[in-house]
């Protein structure tokens, strides 16, 4: 029998490789600066490989569910590794298009691929915790582009920009492969010691799936649609912000670009800490709630973000808004299990995540497009946090339906 937080730490191994993705600006000043290419055609190689991120997921979420987790995480490492070395070709040669075909495309399905393995998995393992387990699963894809940046940085200093791309290669190609070997779903009807007592005895709960359905049977329904909006509208209002967090620091509080800069840094910390927190603690506070809670918060402090002067204030506002933001991805997987079962969850969260691969397209130039028409961060944020209401009529809408559906299902039980 296979330890079931091994489990979890081969997951985290496969996400903190793929999660470096998120540290592509590490590379974009030196890819200007060598070849003379504009920040708009660098940072196209960043867009299209969270576009096929998206789009990967939606298709490789099947495989998952037939292969299982090793077979589809070795195949996001030869995707993401192939890609990484075709992109340092590309920077060794100046070929802008091997950077858009090895880190865009290829680099983008190994994202997709890895972003969905674990997830599925972990759930099986953790029948008592589906929170904590898909936190687990998706905290590294956070936590991944702090820790990746300052080693980046220092190798592109060091050994150049096509060798930091081998390199990240060949060390993310070992991690990848070995992680994805021990993943595996446990044997039928498996659970924790004393789980099945304790639910027996009324301690403990087991997770109810209120609508037991296939992939292609849960996209024909109205909480697939609803989960799908709101996780566009977290993402593409976080990706603004995220994409304008430096010059909004600046502008708002005063303070020096190198200091903003470090402000951005922080942002992968609380990310990572949000996917863990909410995740975990949506498996008391239920799946509904804590997305109503993420909506009407982030209402509140978009609209007052733009008038913390204070540093310390706008910090601990930017910061709580990213752990919302983060915690959204993780605390997604869970609540498809709870609508919609297990069976086919890596396939249905493939399918939803389509939402990322729009909302990276959207989220950056809407930010720039309402800030050049605007002239102002303040009206931006309050056209974002108007946005939002949209995502909390739709969550309490959705708290609703999951309510109605538990009341009927324990009316049946009982019956």
């Amino acid at each position: 029998m296979k330890n079931r937080w091994l489990i979890a730490a081969s997951a985290v191994g496969i996400h903190i490789c793929i999660g470096s993705a998120y540290a592509w600006s590490v590379f974009s000043r030196p890819l200007q600066d060598a070849f003379g290419w504009s920040l708009s055609e660098v940072q196209l190689t960043f867009g299209i490989a969270i576009f096929m991120l998206g789009m990967s997921a939606a298709v490789m979420g099947h495989l998952v569910e037939k292969k299982g987790p090793r077979i589809s995480g070795m195949i996001s490492a030869l995707f993401w590794c192939g890609g990484l070395g075709l992109a340092g070709l590309g920077a060794q040669t100046g070929n802008i298009w091997l950077l858009y075909l090895g880190y865009g495309v290829f680099g983008g399905i190994g994202l997709g691929t890895g972003y969905v393995t674990p997830v599925s998995t972990l759930m099986k393992w953790f029948p008592d915790r589906r929170g904590l387990a898909t936190g687990m699963a998706i905290m590294g894809f956070g936590f991944a582009s702090m820790i990746a940046g300052p080693v980046m940085s220092n190798l592109i200093g060091s050994v150049g920009i096509a060798a930091t791309f081998w390199t990240m290669a060949v060390v993310y190609f070992v991690v990848m492969m070995a992680s994805a070997q021990y993943l595996s779903p446990p044997p039928k009807d498996w659970a924790p010691a004393g789980f099945k007592e304790q639910v027996a005895s009324g301690k403990k709960k087991a997770a109810i799936d209120l609508m037991p359905m296939n992939a292609n049977e849960a996209v024909r329904t109205r909480p697939f649609y609803g989960l799908w909006i709101m996780m566009f509208i977290n993402i593409t209002c976080g990706i603004a912000l995220i994409s304008v967090a430096s010059p909004l620091a600046q502008e708002i509080t005063g303070m020096s670009a190198v200091a903003a800069g470090a402000i951005v840094g922080l942002i992968g910390l609380f990310n990572g800490v949000g996917r863990i927190a909410w995740a975990s603690a949506s498996d008391w506070l239920t799946r509904p709630l804590t997305f109503v809670i993420f909506f009407a918060f982030q209402i509140g402090a978009f609209l007052i973000l733009p008038s913390m002067a204070h540093v310390l204030l706008f910090q601990v506002v930017l910061y709580a808004i990213m752990t919302c933001y983060g915690g959204g991805f993780a605390t997604l997987p869970a609540y498809i299990g709870d609508l919609f079962g297990t069976k086919q969850v890596s396939a249905i969260h493939g399918y939803v995540l389509t939402a990322w691969a729009l909302a990276g397209l959207v989220g950056s130039s809407l930010a720039s497009y309402l800030r050049d028409l605007t002239g102002s961060y303040t009206a931006m944020m309050q056209v974002f946090a108007g946005i939002f209401v949209i995502a909390l009529v739709i969550s309490v809408l959705m708290m609703i339906f999951v309510r109605r559906k538990l009341a009927e299902r324990t009316v049946e039980a009982h019956a």
